[in-house]
């Protein structure tokens, strides 16, 4: 179980971060010892790109962390980082996925990119399109870069991450597939990037390569993996996208899904409205959201 020690002449090894608060009035919070959200909002205004960095980790970690306002869990969660700069997504990372899709298991990382307007709180409505007919889910593992990338091996990659985050990587699977171009508009429609509820300090967690990820729909068990089952790490994808651009802090990099999602079922299951959706992560919390029609 982690702990934050509030003393300030001890620095908390592990940290929990959240955004409180209505659409666009968020406010930073950090998750304490006992479980309660305290307001960071004294320190600085947001997790955005220019707050997310290891200069303000280290400016939380002197922190006495028990001084600092309760704020009331009642308050929506948003999502657990605010505008960044990129939102790069890593398809067919699991071989079972890449199976169930009937594709081929890839050689190297499949990259594309998701809108950042598509980013929303962990447990608001995802939206259903108006046309949409194949809305489908994919729980995945993301981390968020802490430090300027470029051109970086895999073994220098975890400098560089600041912490991980459930993604739920929706996808509208007509416009993916069966439309012309590349996957980006199907996967970047408003409410397609779930993100949260915690931004989680790598320090945090003990093995990120043996993490289980679930989704379930209406209380049905449809996905259930594990991250030491993707084909490409979070260490080797970091450094393989440094080789083809710079990355920044704030940057969120979502890394792949399990098999089980609508799209690989016999006969295909697709989100529709009234569905409940609950995606979990060891060690980085649960997101619970409606699908809704638009």
């Amino acid at each position: 179980m982690w702990k934050i020690n509030c003393l300030k002449t001890e620095k908390p090894k592990y940290m929990k971060f959240l955004r409180l608060g209505s659409k666009g009035k968020e406010i930073p919070a950090i998750v304490d010892s006992e479980n309660n959200y305290r307001d960071l909002s004294s320190l600085i205004d947001d997790f955005k790109p220019i707050n997310l960095n290891f200069d303000t980790i280290n400016k939380i970690n002197n922190l006495d962390i028990s001084k600092l306002p309760i704020i009331s869990k009642d308050q929506r969660i948003g999502s657990c980082i605010n505008k960044p700069g990129k939102f790069i997504a890593i398809g067919l990372n699991y071989s079972d996925h890449a199976k169930e899709t009937g594709a081929k298991t890839p050689t190297e990382p499949i990259v594309f990119m998701k809108a950042t307007s598509s980013i929303c709180g962990p447990n608001d409505e995802i939206e259903i399109p108006k046309g949409s007919t194949k809305l489908d889910w994919e729980v995945e593992l993301a981390f968020v870069v802490g430090k300027e990338v470029k051109n970086i091996s895999e073994q220098d990659a975890p400098k560089h991450i600041l912490g991980y985050c459930i993604v739920n990587d929706v996808s509208e699977r007509e416009w993916q597939i069966e439309k012309l171009g590349q996957w980006t508009k199907g996967k970047s429609g408003d409410t397609f990037g779930p993100t949260g509820p915690y931004l989680v300090t790598k320090e945090e967690i003990n093995d990120i390569n043996n993490l289980n990820l679930t989704t379930k729909i209406n209380d049905k068990t449809m996905q259930s993996g594990n991250t030491k089952n993707m084909i490409f790490n979070t260490n080797f994808i970091l450094s393989y996208l440094s080789k083809f651009m710079s990355l920044q802090p704030g940057d969120l990099i979502t890394t792949g899904t399990p098999a089980g999602v609508g799209m690989g079922m016999k006969p295909q299951v697709f989100l529709k409205s009234g569905d409940i959706l609950k995606l979990t992560i060891d060690s980085l919390g649960e997101q619970t959201s409606k699908a809704v029609s638009k």
